[in-house]
């Protein structure tokens, strides 16, 4: 398979005053494509996501004992893999000891209509599915936030298969409980449309890239655009307390995450 990509590009980000700072997040670990580190994204009202604390990617099981050796290295102790049971498989290589994988199956398989509609309405595969899974999916996110917040010291990798539309929603929760504006966090998550292409031709699947700009140009849209309609008028934290998540949970998780 095909190595990680080896060039990481700084990325802009605004910190909140109208100004943009240099930040480097992308990480390179061998056996992944769409790695890279939350920490430099700024928090309105000042501060920043904490370097470290968490760090979404696509599917670990890819990682090879450098990759792995990497993900140690960059301080993560707790995995949060958010995929369905069926989706799992053996890692290539064995996960470093010190490691706990917390699995939280995020997408609710098993209710089919939903997954059905969602297809015939062309929502899956880009943020225009986030606000109708939250709405009707809250229980699964709050556990998938919990997860984050209740891991024990270090880093936190949150990943799916392809690190971008699973993660990306988890993602998206993550950072605006902690303050994020979401000029910020669609900057984010726009990052992975770059970095999937490589990913795709190692798996030797089709590009989804086009086919998704395709749907989001038929219902005169973007990808950012649909994700700040994901979080127009939405009280996430209103939203995921009265789908379980607790006050415990929302002070971990801001600790965790705001420097």
């Amino acid at each position: 398979m095909s190595e990680c990509i080896r060039e990481a590009h700084p990325e802009k980000a605004s910190d909140g005053e109208g100004r943009s700072a240099q930040v480097e997040r992308h990480l390179d670990w061998e056996g992944c494509f769409n790695v890279r580190d939350l920490g430099g994204i700024p928090v309105s009202g000042g501060g920043v996501i904490r370097a470290g604390s968490v760090i979404r990617s696509d599917n670990p099981e890819r990682l090879t004992a450098v990759g792995w050796a990497a993900l140690a290295g960059h301080g993560v102790r707790t995995i949060v893999d958010l995929r369905n049971d069926r989706e799992r498989q053996d890692d290539q290589w064995g996960r470093p000891a010190g490691l706990t994988t917390v699995q939280v199956p995020l997408d609710d398989s098993a209710d089919t209509t939903f997954w059905t509609y969602l297809r015939e309405n062309e929502l899956d595969g880009s943020p225009l599915y986030y606000r109708v899974f939250i709405e009707r999916k809250a229980r699964f996110c709050a556990a998938a936030v919990a997860a984050v917040a209740r891991a024990q010291p270090g880093g936190v990798l949150v990943h799916c298969g392809l690190g971008r539309d699973r993660t990306g929603l988890i993602v998206m929760l993550l950072l605006a409980l902690a303050g994020v504006r979401p000029e910020d966090i669609a900057s984010d998550y726009e990052l992975s449309t770059d970095r999937l292409p490589p990913l795709f031709e190692a798996l030797e699947v089709d590009d989804q890239t086009d086919e998704i700009r395709g749907i989001l140009d038929r219902k005169n849209t973007t990808a950012r655009a649909a994700l700040f309609a994901a979080l127009d008028g939405l009280d996430v934290e209103a939203h995921l307390r009265a789908a379980g998540l607790g006050d415990g949970d929302l002070v971990a998780l801001r600790g965790r995450l705001v420097r």
